[in-house]
């Protein structure tokens, strides 16, 4: 019998670890742009009082790489297989 028929199987965690995976992804790649980044744009500033490349950004970079690790390890665990008892 496999898992893909029981409710709660690996098909129904599929999705869910596909999600958590890319929003990984997206927000390591944010945190190493805000890093990195000397001049942002406009649209990632907006509605903030910080305008220039400082300390702000090296924290904002820093939490978004955590969450971004995170979410990625989250992605893995959900949709790492159990081992069926014999």
């Amino acid at each position: 019998m496999s898992s893909a028929s029981l409710p709660g199987g690996s098909s129904a965690k599929r999705p869910l670890a596909i999600v958590l995976g890319v929003i990984g992804v997206l927000a390591v790649v944010l945190g190493i742009v805000f890093m990195v980044a000397t001049g942002l744009p406009g649209f990632r500033t907006a509605g903030s009082h910080v305008k220039s490349a400082s300390g702000h950004h090296i924290i904002r970079g820093a939490v978004a790489l955590v969450v971004g690790v995170v979410l990625v390890g989250a992605a893995w665990w959900v949709s790492r297989t159990k081992k069926e008892a014999s």
